[in-house]
């Protein structure tokens, strides 16, 4: 039996009824990063906040239970290495799945954005 293992992965609003998983589209099928490290997966939310997302919360999980909810909804997954640096696609979808639900976090301020931009900078 192989043991569950622990991964983080990216949701948008997080325990509400309107939760959604960060997925991102290959081809014609959506798949779920599933990340080793919470650094990772937190750096990866940080780079789509600077593409105008909303923020991302970095929830740890069971990677089997990713993949079971993977196969439920029928995406695919991919497994992110510790220290690999995934990079948002430069191209997102038009719209969403899921409807955030503060009006106000699809308008992030600029300063806001600017302070995001520097995070990423400092980090690479």
């Amino acid at each position: 039996m192989i043991t569950p293992m622990r991964v983080f992965v990216l949701l948008f609003n997080a325990r509400t009824e309107n939760e959604g998983i960060h997925t991102i589209r290959v081809g014609d099928r959506n798949q779920v990063l599933m990340f080793e490290s919470e650094d990772d997966a937190t750096r990866f939310a940080l780079m789509l906040e600077a593409q105008d997302f909303p923020t991302a919360t970095v929830e740890a999980m069971d990677n089997e239970e990713i993949k079971e909810f993977c196969e439920s909804a029928d995406y695919d997954w991919e497994l992110i290495p510790e220290g690999a640096l995934a990079l948002p696609p430069e191209t997102n979808v038009a719209q969403t799945d899921w409807q955030a639900n503060e009006p106000e976090s699809a308008n992030v301020a600029e300063s806001e954005l600017d302070r995001i931009r520097r995070q990423l900078e400092g980090l690479l």
